[in-house]
């Protein structure tokens, strides 16, 4: 089965690391793929975004991972590439709601593609790419959240940016 894991990983964390890792011993075929959402404001670009995102799959070892990214809904992507379905990664009850919705516009839209959730990790559940984004602006160490190479990606781009020294 091919699953599509969709994430706007900004920066992309332990906690999706934890779900692609997992989903690529469950499917057979795993595209985990960028969502960008050109009316969003993001911190790093698509390249670098797509660059941390493959630190992860190499760190795994991960054959059956794909890496892409893709506009517009995600259902229709999901089209395109031949998934059958959509994976999400559930947190807590507040990302399972909003999952919950937007599997039922994706059922509206699509009825033969399924969502499939995958709760993560405990220890994982507490992590989110805001909260990542706010430490490494306090110029704070980020490696408990994110690979130590998305670290240094994160930082090179904040020094970039003037956001850190």
């Amino acid at each position: 089965m091919h699953v599509l894991y969709p994430i706007s990983g900004n920066p992309p964390t332990w906690g999706h690391a934890d779900i692609v890792e997992r989903a690529a011993r469950v499917f057979t075929q795993v595209t985990w793929a960028l969502a960008v959402n050109p009316t969003k404001s993001y911190l790093f670009d698509q390249a670098e975004r797509m660059a941390m995102m493959q630190v992860y799959v190499e760190h795994f070892g991960l054959k059956n991972v794909r890496i892409d990214a893709y506009q517009g809904a995600t259902v229709r992507f999901a089209e395109r590439i031949g998934a059958t379905a959509i994976l999400k990664g559930l947190r807590n009850a507040t990302d399972m709601q909003a999952e919950m919705e937007q599997a039922m516009g994706n059922s509206g839209m699509n009825p033969n593609i399924e969502t499939v959730a995958m709760f993560t990790s405990p220890r994982y559940s507490i992590i989110n790419s805001t909260l990542i984004r706010e430490i490494a602006m306090l110029g704070e160490h980020i490696e408990a959240y994110v690979h130590p190479r998305v670290a240094e990606i994160v930082a090179g781009t904040l020094r970039d940016k003037g956001l850190i020294r």
